[in-house]
Parts: structure tokens; sequence; C-alpha cells
């Protein structure tokens, strides 16, 4: 089944079912644990029915355990090639039946199945196709951006392929560079876009308008 199909079949879901979401992850969880919230808060029709990382000592577990998720540990130091790890990742989570995939500080590239074409999701935090692929992420990606004297970063939704960073853009959102920014001081602008962006993404999944490219505008009051 090609990707618009497996994004038909997701919108034709009853409206009264949340949507089914596998959360990939291999660090400390914030980007998983604020879909739990945004659940909580009734503003996301999905709900977060497993998380896997590719760390056994990952923070993420501990937070998905909090929320009574069930928590599996597939360390990708276990596998000696791509393929092998992302099989045991997709045989953890089938079990769970999940409508989307969703990366969430996820450091490993997956190799995924023609079944979950269309339907895994990742959060990067710059504007792809700048600053992305292998090595870019966290801390690498906001000192580069500052170092090539951007004006403006923000982060990026795009459909996973078997590449980093790579897959067909969704839905960004931009924030300013400041003159005196930090690494540490952008990255806290581009994960509260992350925060607001990645649920609205998802929830777009549930209403069946997923699908245009579209990038926001500076908010007004960065103008």
């Amino acid at each position: 089944m090609g990707a618009a199909k497996q994004q038909s079949s997701i919108a034709n879901r009853q409206s009264s079912i949340p949507l089914r979401l596998a959360v990939l992850l291999s660090g400390s969880g914030t980007t998983m644990e604020n879909l739990v919230l945004k659940r909580q808060a009734g503003e996301l029709d999905a709900e977060v029915v497993v998380v896997v990382s590719s760390r056994a000592g990952a923070f993420g577990l501990e937070r998905a355990k909090k929320h009574d998720i069930p928590a599996l540990a597939v360390p990708v130091r276990k596998y000696d090639n791509c393929a092998d790890f992302s099989a045991a990742i997709f045989e953890a989570i089938a079990p769970y039946k999940p409508d989307l995939i969703c990366l969430a500080g996820f450091m490993s590239r997956i190799m995924l199945p023609p079944a979950y074409a269309g339907r895994v999701l990742n959060v990067h935090p710059a504007l792809l196709p700048s600053f992305g692929g292998q090595g870019f992420y966290g801390h690498h990606v906001h000192a580069a951006v500052l170092k090539h004297g951007c004006k403006v970063s923000g982060c990026t939704v795009h459909l996973v392929d078997d590449q980093y960073d790579h897959g067909r853009i969704i839905d960004q959102k931009v924030v300013p560079v400041l003159p005196d920014d930090t690494a540490d001081s952008l990255a806290e602008r581009v994960q509260a876009a992350e925060r607001e962006l990645y649920p609205q993404v998802i929830q777009s999944f549930v209403s069946g308008s997923a699908g245009r490219t579209r990038c926001r505008a500076v908010p007004p009051e960065y103008a």
C-alpha cells in the first residue's frame, strides 16, 4: 500500500477512536511526554500505546512507565546492521498495532517495511533540507545554525524514509535567531516550536488534512 493510501486509511478511522501512536526515542523522552500531556488536555486525538528506545538506559523509558505506557528497549548496539535492528524495532511494536510511528529524539537510522510507508513521522530541530543528515542532531544543529549566521531557524515535521532527515516535509515552524543567541538559548526556542508543531501535524492525520507541504511565517512579534 502506498503512502497516500496509508494516510487515507488512517483518516477513515472512526473519529471516536483515538489514533494509536508508537513513539521511538533514544533520550529523555520530553517530546513523547508532550504528546501524552496534549492527549490528557484534550488537544490531541491520539494516544501513545508503546514507547521503544534504542538505548536501554534512556530516561524516556522511565517517563513512559510513569504514564503506564509499555516501555521497551531495543538496544542498537546489539545488532550488526541496520536491517536487523530495524526488523527488531518493528517486531517490538507490531503487537500494539500503531496507526502512526513518531520518532522523538530517535538517534538511529531505520529501514521501513512497505506496510509503514507514509506512517512514520519525525520532528527535526532545523528547517530542512538545511542542517539535516547524519550527525545533525541536538546541540550540533543549533551550533551549526549560529556558525552559518542564519537569521531564522525552526523545526520540521517530515515523513521518514530510509535516509536521515530525507522524507517529504509535512510542515515547518520558523523561529528567529537572536543576536545574542547561544546554542542552548536557540534550542529552547526551537523546542518550544516543536512542542506546538508535532501534535498539530499528528492531529492533521486524525482529520485527514495531512499531506499539504507548508511553512509557517515568522510570527508577527518577531517580524
